[in-house]
């Protein structure tokens, strides 16, 4: 491994104290051993780290939900690193680490990367959970019957309708439990998490089948379905570009003294509870820097061709880049025979492959 970037994991151990202090540790249960387990044992309740005594108890009440919720974030993860997959922050998970983006989603960084991933980590959980209790693997939940109803000309109500409002109910409880604090970073959680599942509701549509002789539509049976969740990724991303500045306001209430969230700029159109908000500018990601949790993009691969952020000139910060060629192996030649089945051939191909100094 590059010395230099061993001497950087190094600084994001001995920093990770002052990380785990706000961090929704919680999230490494979708990389850690309890995802695999949770529902057969339930004692790893108590093993999961970071749980503040709500989540605990919803833990042990509804135990068979919780591989839902694990789902939800590893979901949720591999989504966010679809999307960055381009840019220079692209989402990197630290193995074998409870805060498991390093610092860059602290307490003290309220940066829109942060808004971003609590957004798609909720609206992940919220997704998993609607998901499972549609296919039937919870007692305690099952086919929406409530928001049916009259049906539309030629079609009628059948399959079983996803209940996106239990999702969304099972998400808000668990991962706002530990967002209750009085100051803006909570504050700021709260809001991007919500966005995240209010995205869901509102892009839940009709999916229908149709039934009849001959593939004919004579009978049409409805139900309500969630959209794909590459979708959801790519909506949440676009708010994610245009996520609303704040600042920070204190003034005391009867509990003491509260931060709220104020738009920064008031000739901008003012963030709505769709809307991404974040109160920290984010680090340029060129350089490793163990507070910012940057791994910088040296050894990424690039487009030598785009003008883009992927490009080698914007996400190389400038560096430059090698090139070296590859070789791989990939099926060609192929026919299909009658009937039925495809042959391919084997062909060895050279690319260049391009990555930042």
């Amino acid at each position: 491994m590059d010395l230099y970037l061993i001497g950087y994991l190094v600084c994001v151990w001995l920093s990770s104290s002052r990380v785990l202090g706000g961090y929704p540790i919680w999230w490494s249960l979708a990389l850690g051993q309890q995802y695999s387990s949770l529902g057969s044992q339930p004692i790893l309740c108590g093993s999961i780290p970071g749980l503040v005594p709500k989540q605990l108890r919803f833990c042990r009440n509804y135990i068979e939900i919780m591989p839902s919720v694990a789902e939800g974030v590893k979901l949720g993860i591999q989504e966010c690193q679809h999307q960055f997959r381009g840019r220079r922050w692209n989402c990197t998970t630290i193995k074998d680490n409870l805060a498991i983006f390093g610092p860059v989603l602290d307490k003290v960084i309220a940066t829109r990367e942060s808004a971003f991933v609590h957004a798609i980590a909720s609206a992940g959980v919220a997704y998993a959970v609607t998901r499972s209790c549609a296919e039937g693997t919870s007692t305690m939940c099952g086919c929406d019957s409530h928001h049916k109803g009259p049906p539309g000309e030629g079609w009628k109500w059948g399959g079983c309708s996803e209940d996106a409002e239990f999702g969304v109910l099972v998400s808000r409880e668990f991962a706002d439990a530990r967002e209750n604090r009085p100051d803006a970073r909570s504050a700021m959680n709260r809001h991007n998490n919500e966005a995240g599942r209010t995205t869901i509701l509102d892009h839940m549509h009709l999916r229908c089948k149709c039934h009849g002789l001959s593939g004919s539509c004579e009978v049409k049976t409805c139900w309500w379905a969630q959209p794909d969740f590459r979708m959801l990724g790519d909506y949440l991303k676009d708010k994610y570009d245009s996520a609303s500045e704040m600042v920070v306001e204190k003034h005391r209430e009867s509990r003491g003294w509260v931060e709220t969230l104020r738009v920064k700029y008031n000739f901008f159109k003012h963030p709505t509870e769709r809307d991404l908000v974040y109160y920290e500018g984010s680090p340029n990601f060129c350089e490793p820097n163990s507070e910012t949790g940057s791994f910088g993009t040296r050894d990424r691969v690039c487009n030598v061709s785009s003008h883009g952020i992927e490009g080698c000139d914007l996400l190389c910060c400038g560096r430059g880049h090698n090139t070296r060629t590859e070789k791989r192996k990939e099926k060609c030649h192929c026919i299909f025979h009658w009937c039925c089945y495809v042959s391919c051939q084997e062909c060895v191909r050279v690319y260049d492959v391009h990555t930042c100094k």
